[in-house]
Formats: C-alpha cells, sequence, structure tokens
C-alpha cells in the first residue's frame, strides 16, 4: 500500500505541472502516503510483539514514517530542490522492501 501512495504521488505531481486538478490530488495522495506510513508502524509492531517476529521492519518504517514527516514539510514549503529526489529515494527505498518482503513470501517457511 505505501510503494502504491508513493507512485500515486509521483503521477499525481507529474499531473500537477499540467493542471490544477493535480494539486488537489497530490495533497490527498500526500496524507494517504502519510497514513500507510503510520500503518506500517502498525504492522510492523503487530508482527514482532504478538507475531514473534524480528524487531528490524520496526526500525524500517519508524524511518520511513520520518522520512514522511519531513517529505510532507518540505512540500508545504515548496522547497522541491529536496523534495523531489526525497520522493524518489522514498520510492526506491518502499519497492526494495517490498519486492524483499514479496521474494520471502514466495519462498515459504521451508526455504
Amino acid at each position: 500500500m505505501q510503494t502504491a501512495a508513493i507512485f500515486f504521488q509521483a503521477i499525481t505531481a507529474g499531473i500537477m505541472l499540467g493542471t490544477h486538478h493535480g494539486e488537489v490530488l497530490h495533497s490527498a495522495g500526500a496524507r494517504v502516503m502519510f497514513g500507510a506510513s503510520m500503518l506500517y508502524v502498525l504492522t510492523a509492531v503487530l508482527g514482532w510483539k504478538p507475531g514473534g517476529g524480528s524487531p528490524r521492519p520496526i526500525w524500517y518504517s519508524v524511518g520511513f514514517l520520518a522520512l514522511a514527516g519531513v517529505q510532507v514539510v518540505l512540500g508545504i514549503n515548496h522547497v522541491m530542490e529536496a523534495h523531489v529526489p526525497l520522493g524518489i529515494l522514498m520510492f526506491g527505498m518502499s519497492l526494495v522492501l517490498l519486492v524483499q518482503q514479496f521474494s520471502r513470501y514466495l519462498s515459504g517457511p521451508n526455504r
């Protein structure tokens, strides 16, 4: 969900260059992306403590939530020279983590 939300942000950023509707979509997408980052923290904690998983995803999720907060502040203040590269970095990081989790899921518990 987080990776899809960030990808949506990239699309709406492009739309924003051509129309006024892009700004509304980008703003709504920012809220969804930030909410997805908060859900990522919650699921990481639930996967660790009650689920018996590794605490490592908690650190990833908290770091990502912090980056999302910085991203929101940079966007509100129109600091595009940092906002755009950070968005690209966040999408890349999110995609890498998604692929890692998906590959673990596909490999199953016996591999």
